[in-house]
């Protein structure tokens, strides 16, 4: 591995991270997104899980947070892929030593950063509003640090392997739809044992229902376990999935960029952009 091209991706991916913290569209569009949450928790907390005391709203928290790690990994890369594909970055970053790594490296770094600080600016108003959060304090912390961690791992590969596959923005609906049809059956928020066992099932294939649980089983209390299928928090099944996704990822991501990159040359770059100015025009 090429140290230069690695060190040159992680300057380039905190520089974009940092960028986004001062960028007025991507700051509001952060805002935004939290205070909407904030809202619908606060309002769910007299709702309890089914069968416990334990509030909804609380339990809802560990579950958005999971669904997030699956919306930066799948659809943040893939976009950013097909993005940069377009406008000609992925053209440059391939005509340069290395240059594909450091890419990659970078949009890597850029992800992770933005997930992590993102999930810090919805966690700690919900620590304040939910102080039953986190009951085993650092232990609980450092738990969903690793959940964090296997997360990225598990979804990043797969999004860029997508984001591959796809020749223009316009079609990353195709991921989205998706993954919003998975928040819908992975118990996100509510309890995926309320879904029939068929849909039960389809979730337990997909990472967005493991990190769920796994946020939960860092963060809620045991007797919220309750509500989990089997009354388990199912900590080995968790990292076997995850680290399944991870390895899949990991095997096909290489592949199918390595293709997509061959295929990159000055004149697929200039005709996708008249295609895109006729549509403009």
């Amino acid at each position: 591995m090429n140290t230069v091209a690695v060190r040159a991706g992680l300057a380039r991916g905190w520089i974009e991270f940092k960028q986004t913290w001062t960028n007025r569209e991507d700051l509001v569009g952060q805002i935004v997104f939290a205070a909407l949450f904030l809202g619908v928790v606060f309002f769910m907390r007299d709702a309890t899980v089914p069968g416990t005391g334990f509030s909804l709203g609380a339990a809802t928290v560990p579950g958005v947070l999971g669904a997030g790690i699956v919306f930066t990994g799948l659809t943040g890369a893939a976009s950013y892929l097909v993005i940069d594909r377009e406008d000609g970055t992925l053209l440059r970053a391939k005509a340069t030593p290395n240059g594909m790594l450091g890419y990659l490296v970078g949009k890597t770094t850029t992800l992770s950063l933005g997930q992590g600080a993102s999930l810090l600016v919805v966690l700690i108003p919900c620590l304040f509003l939910y102080p039953s959060l986190g009951p085993d304090g650092l232990w609980s912390y450092l738990h969903l640090l690793g959940v964090l961690v296997l997360g990225l791992f598990a979804t990043l590969p797969i999004g860029a392997a997508l984001g591959s596959l796809i020749s223009s923005p316009r079609s990353t609906g195709l991921i989205v739809l998706p993954v919003m049809g998975l928040g819908a059956i992975s118990g996100i928020f509510y309890p995926v044992i309320a879904l029939p066992v068929w849909v039960q099932g389809i979730a337990q294939v997909f990472p967005m229902y493991w990190l769920g649980l796994g946020m939960r089983s860092a963060l809620l209390p045991d007797s919220a376990v309750v509500a989990e299928i089997g009354h388990s928090w199912r900590p080995l099944p968790t990292l076997a999935v995850l680290v399944a996704w991870s390895v899949i990822g990991l095997a096909l991501a290489p592949v199918l960029l390595r293709r997509m990159a061959r295929r990159e040359s000055g004149s697929s770059v200039a005709e996708r952009r008249e295609k895109a100015m006729q549509r403009v025009g």
